[in-house]
């Protein structure tokens, strides 16, 4: 039976989320994989840290409340986080970095990888601003301390996205990409279509859960432009950044535009892309774009992702799923945990 500890940093949704898909797939991970995950310490810049080299347990930690120092209450708990303590901890093998990050450098998130890698520690993240900025580099550091680096969840939530191209279309060259990255833009416009103002649909999709109080990174195309980078890069094989992207949002399209391609059939999506020239070089965009209704993107509705990739081989392959939700995210990072495993398993 393998055994590896996790160390969490950062201790909202997502983590928790994991916590709660660790327990639900607790026996089916030694059943099926011969594997065993505890977590052995949580850093939280608002409720503190914890350390237990022997695991904190997966039942405590769901019913822990949100108060702030709360950890301290565990063992070797504090009120005060200590991310360095939880990263370098001799019984901490994988760090699950899950911070609240700024896009622009990608901290603290780019230190916290960088002080893993440094350690030899394993990473899985669901934060886009270091892969965007820093994942190349990164993932190249994490290659010569015999390390993985691994963020899924970054593109398309627990919509295995980077996985599917990896695995299930070896062999071919992708040429291209075009994607629906962002949901709520997505429900937005599709408000709009049904006759909502833009201003309300937005408010709708905040109290659904979809947008954020500061809905700006989703109707402006900033969370896309990200995606969009990081798809480019690790699937492309481009060296790309933010700054390289084409980007437009949603805001400038008129309610009357929207409401009228309707009528004709058609739909406005945001689209992320990014394409190989005849050069090599790769050119990228995020911007709305008024689709026909035989354009395989043009139907997806909601909050839901999908991506379609030109494949040299079998031509145009869509991946469709959700793109946002707590459980959906952990599934990811559980996902790249057990590649990890995986992977360590074949050396």
């Amino acid at each position: 039976m393998m055994h590896y500890g996790l160390a969490l940093i950062g201790f909202g949704g997502v983590n928790r989320g994991l916590v709660e898909v660790l327990l639900l797939k607790k026996q089916l991970l030694k059943q099926q994989f011969d594997l065993e995950l505890s977590i052995v310490s949580v850093s939280d810049i608002y409720l503190g840290y914890a350390h237990d080299e022997d695991g904190l347990g997966l039942e405590v930690l769901m019913k822990l409340p949100s108060e702030k120092g709360v950890l301290s209450s565990l063992t070797n708990g504090t009120a005060e986080a200590d991310n360095n303590a939880a990263i370098c901890a001799k019984s901490a093998d994988i760090i699950v970095e899950a911070t609240y990050t700024n896009p622009n450098d990608g901290e603290p998130a780019v230190s916290h990888c960088r002080t893993a890698i440094s350690h030899n520690k394993h990473i899985v993240t669901t934060n886009k601003g270091p892969v965007a900025l820093f994942g190349n580099e990164l993932r190249d550091l994490a290659k010569t301390q015999n390390t993985c680096f691994e963020f899924e969840g970054t593109v398309m939530s627990g919509t295995p996205v980077l996985g599917f191209v990896t695995k299930n279309l070896q062999g071919c060259t992708i040429n291209g990409f075009r994607g629906i990255l962002n949901g709520t833009a997505n429900y937005v416009l599709q408000q709009v279509e049904g006759g909502k103002s833009m201003d309300d649909a937005i408010k709708i999709a905040q109290e659904l859960g979809y947008a954020e109080a500061d809905p700006t990174a989703d109707i402006e195309g900033f969370d896309v432009m990200l995606k969009v980078v990081i798809l480019a890069n690790q699937v492309l094989g481009a060296n790309l950044k933010a700054t390289d992207i084409i980007r437009e949002g949603i805001v400038n399209i008129s309610e009357e535009k929207i409401r009228s391609a309707k009528k004709e059939g058609k739909h406005w999506k945001l689209i992320g892309q990014a394409s190989r020239n005849e050069d090599g070089s790769i050119s990228a965009s995020v911007s709305p774009q008024c689709l026909p209704v035989e354009d395989t993107l043009a139907s997806v509705s909601g909050p839901i992702n999908a991506i379609t990739f030109d494949a040299d081989l079998i031509g145009t392959v869509m991946v469709s799923g959700a793109g946002a939700g707590r459980i959906e995210t952990a599934y990811a990072l559980l996902a790249d945990i057990l590649n990890i495993h995986e992977t360590m398993k074949s050396k």
